[in-house]
């Protein structure tokens, strides 16, 4: 955790600097309202890793303590040793991920934006319970607990970068390392991809398991999922897959079959719940991006709500020790109602809007009467100033609504003297 603390404001300075580079060039690889999904679900990442993290760190001790044939100590040699073993059983970690499906339920989160930019990396599950698994072998082994965290935080921190398309392929790194064109590869849906590309800091992994694919001139890279999420709530977005699995597991009538919806391999549905509730994917020749029309306003007014929602993140995480149990739940649920909030916001949801008046007066009084007094009038003011632009978007919002039902209507009486 505090080596992904410490890379957070590297990370903000590189998407500043990517969004900067996009606008320069007019690429398009950004929009708002997948942006500030991607960094939400982030952010939730983070929040529940606080509380489900104990577990695999308490079984890898365990391990370590009781079963270890060796401590290999901390030699420099050591170290790399465990970064790259660390990547190997990542890469089958990751490759599971893919290829089982309640594995792929935690995972799909990461591939469900339909945009590749480095907010994209950010893009993390809340519910990935199980991966620790993998790394099981090098506690026998005896690497230190301390050591894989370590490992383990900077593989993750290496892969922020490749998630852009603002570089192009990098020569011989292109043999040894993930890039920016081969994990590209990996985010993209079209057929030829699927399934490719898993390595975390190496690619020769999947050299040598025959997973590797390269970035083909003929195929650009169509990103996102066949079974599209067409949503901005974060909680959805972790939950999507885990509801259709669980609706299957129930409907299907054989024994063997639930158990199998979980643990078969991805994609497989049994026969009799396929017939009664068909899932239609569309060809990827009539794909098209989850992109719901607002008006300026309430674009720069979430923009705004996800501001204010990464500086309480942050509070949390560097004041989390010295908080007593009810502040940390109180920020927490802050975290969690902004996120689903603005997520409801970014789709559309002309209720959603409405409701964030009385969210913008209850939270910094529910901060306040708990004892969270400076922080809450500096979260006070910063919803004073939120309702004053909360105003402006609502108001924007219905003048938006109101020209796309005069164009409506007008294409209709169109309709209707044409075929008069």
């Amino acid at each position: 955790m505090t080596v992904i603390l410490f890379a957070i404001p590297l990370f903000v300075l590189l998407i500043a600097i990517e969004i900067y580079i996009d606008k320069y060039k007019q690429t398009g690889h950004y929009r708002a309202n997948d942006a500030i999904t991607s960094l939400s679900m982030g952010v939730l990442s983070r929040i529940m890793a606080i509380g489900h993290q104990l577990i695999p760190l308490t079984f890898y001790i365990l391990v370590f303590d009781t079963f270890a044939f060796t401590e290999l100590g901390y030699s420099p040699w050591v170290w790399i040793a465990a970064f790259v073993l660390y990547d190997f059983f990542y890469y089958w970690n990751h490759r599971m991920g893919h290829e089982m499906s309640i594995l792929w339920a935690a995972h799909v989160v990461h591939h469900s934006s339909e945009d590749y930019n480095l907010t994209t990396a950010l893009r993390q599950t809340s519910g990935a319970v199980f991966s620790w698994v993998f790394y099981l072998p090098l506690a026998l082994v005896g690497f230190a607990p301390e050591m894989i965290i370590t490992v383990g935080a900077l593989n993750l921190v290496y892969q922020f970068w490749v998630h852009t398309q603002h570089i192009d392929k990098l020569g011989w790194m292109e043999k040894w390392f993930v890039t920016p064109s081969n994990h590209r590869v990996h985010h993209a849906q079209n057929r030829v991809y699927i399934d490719k590309n898993y390595g975390g800091v190496f690619i020769i992994w999947d050299r040598l398991f025959n997973t590797f694919i390269p970035e083909l001139e003929s195929d650009k890279p169509v990103f996102g999922i066949r079974g599209a999420l067409k949503s901005f709530n974060p909680l959805w977005a972790n939950a999507q897959l885990y509801s259709q699995l669980a609706k299957d597991s129930f409907y299907t009538s054989r024994w063997r079959d639930k158990f199998r919806v979980w643990f078969g391999r991805t994609g497989w549905r049994p026969k009799d719940v396929a017939e009664r509730f068909p899932l239609e994917k569309a060809p990827l020749s009539s794909f098209k991006k989850f992109h719901p029309k607002l008006a300026t306003p309430v674009t720069y007014y979430s923009v705004v709500q996800h501001v204010i929602l990464l500086c309480i993140t942050v509070f949390l995480l560097l004041t989390m020790n010295d908080m007593s149990g009810i502040h940390q739940l109180v920020l927490v649920a802050t975290i969690v109602v902004m996120s689903i909030q603005n997520g409801f916001i970014l789709a559309g949801s002309k209720l959603a809007l409405a409701l964030d008046g009385p969210r913008l007066l209850i939270l910094p009084l529910l901060w306040l009467g708990t004892g969270l007094v400076i922080p809450a009038m500096l979260f006070g003011g910063a919803c004073l100033v939120s309702m004053i632009m909360l105003v402006r978007a609502v108001r924007s919002s219905v003048t938006l609504s109101n020209m796309a039902e005069s164009m409506s209507s007008e294409d209709t009486n169109t309709q209707v003297s044409i075929s008069s």
